[in-house]
Parts: C-alpha cells; sequence; structure tokens
C-alpha cells in the first residue's frame, strides 16, 4: 500500500502497517497496552484473517483488494453515557468519505447501527471497542471494514466500491481520505455538536422513510416503521398498533430482501 499521509491533526499521522494479522483492533489494543500508540495511531493490515464484526460475527475480507484498519482515540471528553455519539461521528466520517467517491446518491446510506450500505448490500462495516475509566470513556478503537476492490462475495447482502463503479481503486489514497473524514467528525464531537451529529445521522439511515419494513424480533417476524434512534442508541419502531417500541442491537434484526439473516 502507498504511503499514508492524511492533512489531519493527529488521526493516522502515526501509521502501523501490518502485511498480515489477526485482527487490527486486537493490534491496536497491543499497542495501548505497551504505551505505544499516540492519539490517532491508525493500524492498517493488507490481510486481516480474524477480523470481527457487529453481534460477534467475523468480518471477512480477500487478502489485498479492501480496507482493513483502525482508529486509536482518546475521548476522554465523553462520558461513558454518551458512547452512541461517537459511533454517530465514527459512522458519518465512513457515509462522508463513500459520498465524495460516489456523489449525493439516496441509495447510500447508514443501517443502523453503523453499516454503511448501498441499496440493500453491505458495502462497509464499523465495530467501535470503548474502554472505560468510571464515568467517563478512557480511550476507543474504532475497526473499520470496507469493501473495495473484492468481486465475488459469499453472500448476496454484500457489495464493493469496484462492483459499483466498474473502477479498480488505489488503497492509499482512499485510507487518506477516510482518516481525514473521520477527523473532521471526531472534531464535531468534541466540540459538542452532538444534535448536529444526530440530525445528519437520520436524515441518511437506512430504511428511514417512512415506510413498513420487516425486521426479526426474538426468532419472529415483525413489521415496522423506523420513527427514530434514542440517545443511547436504541431503534425505535412505529408498530402497526401505533405503539413505539426500542430496541437494542441484541434484540433486533432487518430482515433484508433476497438475503440469509444477518
Amino acid at each position: 500500500m502507498e504511503q499514508i499521509s492524511p492533512q489531519t491533526l493527529f488521526t493516522g499521522q502515526q501509521v502501523i502497517w501490518l502485511p498480515e494479522c489477526g485482527s487490527t483492533n486486537t493490534e491496536a489494543r497491543e499497542l495501548l497496552g505497551q504505551n505505544r500508540a499516540t492519539e490517532g495511531c491508525t493500524v492498517i493490515t493488507n490481510s486481516q484473517t480474524a477480523g470481527r464484526g457487529q453481534r460477534g460475527n467475523q468480518w471477512e475480507a480477500a487478502p489485498g483488494e479492501n480496507l482493513t484498519l483502525s482508529v486509536v482515540w482518546r475521548p476522554v471528553f465523553l462520558p461513558a453515557a454518551a458512547q452512541f455519539q461517537l459511533n454517530l461521528a465514527v459512522a458519518l466520517g465512513v457515509h462522508d468519505w463513500a459520498a465524495g467517491l460516489l456523489g449525493p446518491d439516496p441509495a447510500l446510506r447508514l443501517k443502523w447501527p453503523n453499516d454503511l450500505f448501498y441499496q440493500d448490500q453491505k458495502l462497509g462495516g464499523i465495530l467501535i471497542e470503548n474502554t472505560l475509566s468510571g464515568a467517563q470513556i478512557h480511550f476507543s478503537i474504532v475497526g473499520i471494514g470496507l469493501n473495495i476492490n473484492q468481486t465475488g462475495f459469499g453472500v448476496p447482502t454484500a457489495t464493493s466500491l469496484g462492483l459499483l463503479t466498474g473502477r479498480a481503486y488505489a488503497l492509499g489514497p482512499l485510507a487518506t481520505r477516510l482518516l481525514e473524514h473521520l477527523e473532521r467528525r471526531y472534531l464535531q464531537l468534541r466540540a459538542g455538536q452532538y444534535q448536529a451529529l444526530r440530525a445528519d445521522y437520520l436524515r441518511v439511515l437506512y430504511r428511514h422513510d417512512g415506510e413498513w419494513h420487516a425486521f426479526e424480533v426474538a426468532g419472529q417476524p415483525l413489521q415496522g416503521r423506523i420513527a427514530d434512534v434514542t440517545e443511547t442508541g436504541q431503534l425505535v419502531l412505529e408498530l402497526s398498533n401505533g405503539q413505539h417500541r426500542q430496541f437494542g442491537l441484541q434484540e433486533i434484526k432487518h430482515v433484508l430482501p433476497n438475503a440469509v439473516k444477518l
């Protein structure tokens, strides 16, 4: 991968390049434990063999064809109770990056809580692991996987930038641009602009369109309309009886068209 030199204050100013590793999040955590990771330290690999996703799922990416990286931040300004605000900032940074490549395409969305989707297919995922110190966040490891040049996937619910545009991409410039977008949103978070972040997130939220959609709760089908996302990150659905109900990540799943369950 080409040298990464983002125009940032701190994000990506320290880059740890690994040809192969199990998980960039795990490597970042080890660097923190050794006191070797500065604010914004970025661990990036060509091949991640044991990447992790949400709900304990494995994140699979073909070696050398995608972006797999982790960023270390120290959001000590953020109360533990406001952890989801960091999720908003990161997800929006990733969406900003994709919109810069694909344009203001209405098919480009963020699926709750933080997957990057194009129409009904996954373009990327995020896994944020926070370590708390009392009532504050001590440090955060932000793992990001983005499908770039890969053209074959084991499930029909995945796509890539290359499949969408018919182009092949150099990964270095894309990583550089991504780190710049991430830091802009992080600085917005640090400035306390919570409401602006939340408004931007809801504006690009997948299926936040007033329509009825299929979900699964405890193995049972459920029809609902996405009404909101709470400040703590719970998805709010309007049900057919007019009631509103909140769900956590482990409680509800989107049912995607022509797809295996996610």
